[in-house]
């Protein structure tokens, strides 16, 4: 709901003003963070006065200079989560799902990412991380609990149980 001060300035601006202060809004949201074409869609729509068909010529104004590309958005996003902390491919599907990135370019920047660092490599990591922090799991619940960290990361489930048993067993061996 519209304040009465508010209303007013909706109403004396043109549609050139309006137009004008979207975009400066969509550059002040994307100089505090990158966003996916959908989630500055959604952030710029919330603004007073402003249209959809406002935001679309900004959108496409963005898009013409280069400053929004969904597929360029996921890639970096995906490498820069899988540089931060070993993570698998199922939860960065999701996370790029949720900042609303369509199927086929998540996947495709999943591939991407993929295809440089493999989950295997990244399985590992986060398992020596896990052991340098908690250490070698001696019991069953210690590697359930190993096991359920790492679906939580996102490894596929194939991957975690061949790990972990074969963990398991080394540590039986010992």
């Amino acid at each position: 709901m519209l304040k009465k001060s508010d209303e007013k300035i909706v109403r004396t601006a043109t549609p050139e003003q309006i137009r004008s202060r979207t975009f400066q809004r969509a550059a002040k949201l994307l100089a505090a963070k990158p966003r996916s074409i959908a989630e500055l869609r959604e952030r710029l729509l919330q603004g007073r006065g402003v249209t959809e068909k406002v935001v679309e010529e900004v959108i496409a104004r963005l898009k013409e200079y280069g400053y929004l590309d969904d597929e360029r958005f996921a890639l970096s996003y995906a490498s820069l989560k899988v540089k931060q902390r070993p993570v698998g491919r199922r939860r960065l599907q999701q996370d790029l799902k949720m900042k609303q990135i369509p199927g086929p370019v998540a996947d495709e920047a999943l591939n991407l990412v993929y295809a440089e660092t493999s989950e295997v490599e990244l399985i590992d990591r986060a398992i020596e991380k896990r052991i340098r922090l908690r250490g070698q799991p001696k019991t069953r619940l210690e590697a359930k609990s190993l096991f359920d960290h790492l679906l939580r990361q996102g490894f596929a489930f194939e991957l975690v149980s061949e790990k972990v048993r074969s963990i398991s067993k080394s540590e039986l061996d010992e």
